[in-house]
């Protein structure tokens, strides 16, 4: 199954089978309000913190996921793998406590959604599990205390800066359409037939407000090494979707894969440029966080897959390594990407 020096082909391809996506307000105000499945006026969910609010999105994704999936007899995935950008994964530990499903957190940055995809995949292909879902959060308010500055601060942010999406994307995967199902004629949003996994890549940024800048060599990186490993070109995918990259990203990404004789420019795609409208909505260089790609791929990306709109993506959810810590010691923040590919169901 290992192909190449980082990449994985699937000989039996697990299927997604069913997906959820939740975001609050402002993503709700955006271009794609109405493929969301849910849309919170209330930012924090109706919990006491932000950190309670995201674990409670995620719960509610997590949930709708799997009555989409319509698992027969009350069943739920054999496996979760989550994650989001609290600190030791608090969002995902407390959000998925009540199911008592074992857990394997996951923490990726925002390239979390592509990391957990590809591990549930795996698990599922390798016959380890029927089932497994995968899931990613963030909370705009929780990221920014944690990361930046605390809202009630009211810096100005630099027009390179993105914003945090709030919003949670989950996915269940299995390893037959059939499998766990209630009916065995219902369809699959798509096959999961690869994965190339990211590696760490630093080139010395140390703006915690730029992650375009941060990320996109990473998504460069693991694109260059997908189309290597698979023997492919740009042109053989519809769509080759970026996580949150933002516009100032997208820029630096096109520009890197040029220089290595690929050309992206007319079937990319960023999920932090498609969630907001910058300009009506003041969100600068477009959408980043854990929340942005998982929401985006569950609310948007899978539909059209599933109504054959596209045929075949590589999505390829970007993330920024960096701590509160590591940032105020002064060190460079790395990135990594992790690319899945996925399939329309014939």
């Amino acid at each position: 199954m290992k192909t190449g020096k980082a990449s994985i082909k699937f000989e039996k391809p697990p299927c997604i089978i069913g997906a959820a996506s939740v975001v609050g307000k402002k993503e709700g105000d955006g271009p794609l309000g109405a493929c969301f499945d849910q849309v919170e006026e209330d930012d924090k969910f109706g919990m006491d913190s932000w950190e309670m609010a995201e674990s409670e999105c995620q719960k509610r994704t997590f949930l709708a996921a799997v009555q989409d999936a319509q698992l027969a007899d009350g069943r739920k995935p054999d496996f979760l793998f989550a994650g989001d950008l609290l600190n030791q994964l608090s969002a995902s530990s407390f959000g998925l406590l009540d199911f008592q499903i074992p857990l394997l957190g996951l923490y990726g940055a925002c390239s979390t959604m592509g990391e957990a995809m590809g591990m549930a995949a795996a698990f599922v292909a390798g016959g380890m599990a029927d089932t497994a879902a995968a899931i990613a959060s963030s909370h705009f308010a929780g990221a920014q205390k944690q990361f930046r500055f605390p809202l009630e601060y009211g810096n100005q942010r630099p027009y390179a800066a993105t914003w945090t999406v709030t919003g949670s994307g989950s996915v269940i995967i299995a390893s037959h359409p059939s499998v766990a199902r209630c009916s065995e004629k219902l369809r699959p949003y798509a096959y999961i037939t690869g994965v190339t996994i990211g590696k760490i890549v630093d080139y010395g940024v140390k703006d915690s407000t730029n992650m375009g800048a941060v990320m996109a060599p990473a998504a460069a990186d693991t694109i260059l090494q997908h189309l290597q490993d698979m023997g492919r070109r740009a042109q053989d995918y519809d769509k080759i979707i970026t996580g949150d990259l933002g516009t100032v990203g997208q820029t630096i990404l096109i520009d890197l894969l040029s220089k290595n004789g690929v050309d992206i420019s007319g079937n990319h795609m960023d999920c932090g440029i498609e969630i907001y409208d910058a300009q009506s909505q003041d969100t600068h260089a477009g959408g980043s966080g854990c929340g942005c790609s998982a929401a985006v791929l569950c609310g948007h990306v899978l539909k059209k897959l599933l109504v054959g709109q596209w045929e075949k993506v590589l999505f390829v959810p970007t993330g920024a390594l960096f701590s509160p810590v590591s940032f105020n010691e002064g060190q460079n923040i790395p990135g990594i990407a992790h690319a899945v590919v996925l399939e329309a169901a014939q």
